[in-house]
């Protein structure tokens, strides 16, 4: 099962504590084969809108600051409750927040 995790951001300075033990919990998640891929997210993006055969595309951002989302992992897992695990651990590293997560449906 695969399942998208996404980061709202929070708009606090990361310290060294926290990128090693962040680092650390991406190796570990790469050596098992877990995490597929990871990333920061540009917050203000853009919109692509469809009518018909008209396209219009929007540049961002379209959120507050602290609805954005700062980034992304997916990550490959046996059940929704290792999902759940692999948040708790996440949000015992980065501390106070918001994290969404998602299943993947699809190949």
């Amino acid at each position: 099962m695969r399942y998208l995790m996404l980061q709202k951001a929070h708009g606090a300075e990361p310290d060294e504590k926290l990128f090693a033990e962040m680092g650390a919990f991406i190796e570990e998640l790469t050596a098992s084969g877990m995490l597929l891929a990871t990333g920061g997210l540009d917050p203000a993006g853009f919109k692509m809108e469809s009518a018909g055969d008209e396209l219009t595309i929007t540049d961002g951002p379209f959120t507050e600051a602290k609805e954005a989302i700062g980034g992304f992992a997916l990550v490959e897992v046996r059940s929704k409750e290792e999902a759940v695990e692999l948040g708790r651990r996440f949000r015992k590293i980065v501390g106070d927040g918001e994290t969404l997560i998602h299943q993947v449906f699809g190949p």
